[in-house]
């Protein structure tokens, strides 16, 4: 494993690429890269094993990130540690690049194509079974999102992972309270996480997960965890931040989709991350930060509330009128 970043330079690479990223791509779910940062930091810099020149190192522990549409983290990670250059992150999202929108196993580093959610806790487990068939000391780990926990799929795996004693499996929620268009509760409620997991036989460890000291002293649970006699899987909730690290992202669902435009959300997110940029790293983009940058002014959309549940409204237009289709068909049509 190459030690070329400590974890707090790294999860600030991963979001400064990010916000690169998405702003040249136009690409979206900028706030879950975000929030995401600082978990796929600390594994890349503390935790996982891997060699950057072998790939296929037979020896090498095993990362899916499930929560594939925040595939740009895993990305500047890979390039950052020393995968593939760090050049190429510039043709994400881009016709014929190997960094498409979710994550692909083309680029070396990735084991296992995601984004369609509800898979990759499924691979996982099958990863660690096999490892464990073949007496393989190799750990798994799998960063799930929060919203994906609603896939039938993910108890499924869940339910296989403690039968089997897969304590070489650690998963890790993202748990930014946001999924799609609103917070969890709004869409589908979670209600106590920790206690589902806990209920199918894991063992549960809840943290900060945008503290790197919370975080690493999580995944040294999780090994000596994988040490006792229970021999059960871990499961790490990590309670984060949608956004974390722009202020006029955070916890703003809004962000799950839109990219930084140039102007005020380009210049904002660039100059914030400026002020708070760890010594020792260097921004390949805008070495200086942006001169003279454009600001938000009071008619720009900013810091509102844009959940679904907030925007919705269930009545229709007074001149809306229902019509028949065909006369005795069940069929309908409503028009203006």
């Amino acid at each position: 494993m190459g030690n070329k970043w400590s974890s707090e330079q790294l999860a600030w690479k991963i979001r400064r690429h990010g916000i690169e990223m998405t702003h040249l791509s136009g690409g979206s779910h900028i706030g879950a890269i975000m929030s995401v940062a600082d978990i796929i930091a600390v594994l890349y810099s503390d935790v996982i094993k891997y060699k950057e020149d072998e790939p296929r190192w037979d020896e090498r522990d095993r990362f899916i990130l499930s929560k594939g549409h925040a595939g740009a983290s895993i990305y500047a990670a890979l390039a950052e540690v020393g995968f593939f250059d760090v050049d190429e992150l510039k043709t994400h999202y881009q016709n014929g690049s190997r960094l498409s929108g979710h994550v692909s196993h083309h680029l070396p580093g990735v084991d296992f194509s995601t984004g369609s959610l509800g898979h990759g806790l499924s691979a996982g487990v099958g990863m660690a079974y096999a490892l464990k068939k073949d007496e393989k000391e190799n750990k798994v780990y799998v960063v799930l999102g929060d919203g994906e926990c609603d896939e039938g799929s993910v108890w499924e795996a869940a339910l296989f992972a403690n039968h089997f004693r897969l304590n070489n499996l650690v998963a890790i929620i993202d748990y930014n309270h946001m999924q799609s268009l609103d917070f969890n509760e709004n869409t589908l409620e979670l209600n106590d996480l920790g206690e589902k997991w806990k209920a199918f036989g894991w063992n549960v460890v809840e943290i900060n997960g945008n503290s790197h000291d919370e975080l690493k002293v999580a995944f040294k649970q999780a090994e000596d965890n994988s040490k006792k006699s229970n021999h059960k899987p871990t499961v790490i909730i990590a309670n984060t931040i949608k956004g974390y690290g722009i202020s006029f992202m955070q916890n703003d669902v809004l962000w799950h989709y839109r990219f930084p435009h140039s102007g005020w959300e380009y210049d904002s997110a660039v100059n914030e991350l400026h002020a708070n940029m760890p010594e020792g790293v260097e921004d390949i983009y805008t070495p200086e930060g942006i001169q003279n940058p454009i600001l938000p002014t009071e008619n720009d959309d900013v810091c509102n509330d844009h959940t679904f549940t907030h925007t919705w409204n269930t009545s229709y237009p007074e001149k809306m009128r229902r019509v028949e289709a065909v006369p005795g068909s069940s069929a309908r049509e409503y028009k203006i």
